[in-house]
C-alpha cells in the first residue's frame, strides 16, 4: 500500500462516483449531477488521494454553521485502503477545522466495525451519552 495525502478539496464527479460505488453507495451515484451537486455545496470537503498514482481513495465532507454545529454527512474510504489510517486522518482533518464548533453530528448505517471505528476517533453514539440524548432522523426515498 503506498502513501496518502489529504487536502480539502472537491473531487470530479467521475471520481465521486467511483469512490462511492467502491463503497456501496448506490443510492448516491444512481444520479451524479445530484452526487456532485451535494458534495460541492458542503461546508468542507476532504479529500484523501494515494500520493503516487493520485487517486481518491477517501472522502470526507460536513454540513455547518461554524459555530454550534457541524454534521459529518459522509465519510468513506476505498475498500482497499480500509486499515490505512486514512480514515482517521479524514476524521482528524474535519475535527480540526470544526475545532471550535460545540457538536459534531454523525449519523450513519449500522454497518460491522463503524462503532468500533468511530469511538475510536472520539464519538459516542446517542444511546450510550451521559446526559441522555435522543436522536430522530426522517428518511425520504
Amino acid at each position: 500500500m503506498t502513501s496518502f495525502t489529504v487536502a480539502e478539496e472537491t473531487p470530479s464527479v467521475h471520481e465521486l462516483v467511483q469512490l462511492y460505488d467502491s463503497v456501496g453507495w448506490s443510492a448516491y451515484t444512481r444520479d451524479p449531477e445530484v452526487l456532485a451537486a451535494s458534495v460541492s455545496g458542503s461546508s468542507l470537503v476532504v479529500a484523501a488521494r494515494a500520493e503516487r498514482e493520485g487517486a481518491l481513495v477517501g472522502l470526507a465532507r460536513t454540513l455547518s454553521d461554524g459555530h454550534t454545529v457541524a454534521y459529518l454527512q459522509d465519510i468513506l474510504v476505498d475498500p482497499v485502503w480500509h486499515g490505512s489510517g486514512v480514515g482517521r486522518q479524514l476524521t482528524d482533518a474535519v475535527l480540526a477545522h470544526h475545532a471550535n464548533v460545540r457538536q459534531i453530528v454523525l449519523l450513519t448505517d449500522a454497518e460491522s466495525g463503524q462503532r468500533a471505528f468511530y469511538e475510536a476517533v472520539g464519538f459516542t453514539e446517542v444511546r450510550d451519552h451521559e446526559p441522555p440524548l435522543r436522536a430522530f432522523v426522517r428518511l425520504t426515498g
